[in-house]
């Protein structure tokens, strides 16, 4: 009886994560990598260890490649280290101002440090501010691809049991 509220606790918590995929307000992979916390040790599924330690390995990466991937794109798009350190201040700042605020600051933030490398070349600006909203589609990506995959692997197993 108790399993089956573990088991709705455990989906509702992914389906949270997964919005939090992209909507930046919510740590999503955390709360869908809580939910699998909570089916395997609530429900007592035959649900293996090797998954727990394979999510978790895949929802820290994910919170490093949050950071990173828009870093090393805008860079690919030929930001300078201004744009880099504009757009990681931006996005500082940028949390404070939800739920959009990341993404609006991270975005003005690479392109005003690129201005201020170079005020003349605005183009420049404009592209390294896409190289780094590229990165975080694929950022935002990697997280929705887990967060449904750690979904799929709990529905799945409630189904068969």
């Amino acid at each position: 009886m108790y399993h089956h509220i573990f088991e709705l606790i455990s989906l509702i918590l992914i389906g949270i994560g997964i919005l939090g995929t992209f909507l930046p307000v919510l740590p999503g992979l955390v709360f869908c990598y809580a939910g699998i916390l909570v089916y395997k040790f609530g429900a007592n599924p035959d649900f293996s260890v090797w998954y727990l330690l394979i999510f978790g390995l895949l929802t820290l990466a994910s919170i490093v490649l949050n950071y990173t991937i828009p870093i090393k794109t805008t860079a690919r798009y030929g930001g300078s280290n201004y744009g880099k350190i504009g757009g990681f201040m931006g996005t500082l700042l940028g949390l404070f101002f939800p739920p959009l605020g990341f993404i609006i600051g991270m975005l003005l933030g690479v392109f005003f440090g690129e201005i201020l490398h170079d005020s003349t070349d605005r183009r420049k600006a404009f592209k390294a501010t896409k190289g780094a909203f590229i990165g975080f589609i694929l950022g935002t990506s990697f997280n929705l691809l887990v967060g449904l995959a750690m979904f799929l692997v709990v529905l799945i197993d409630v189904i068969l049991k």
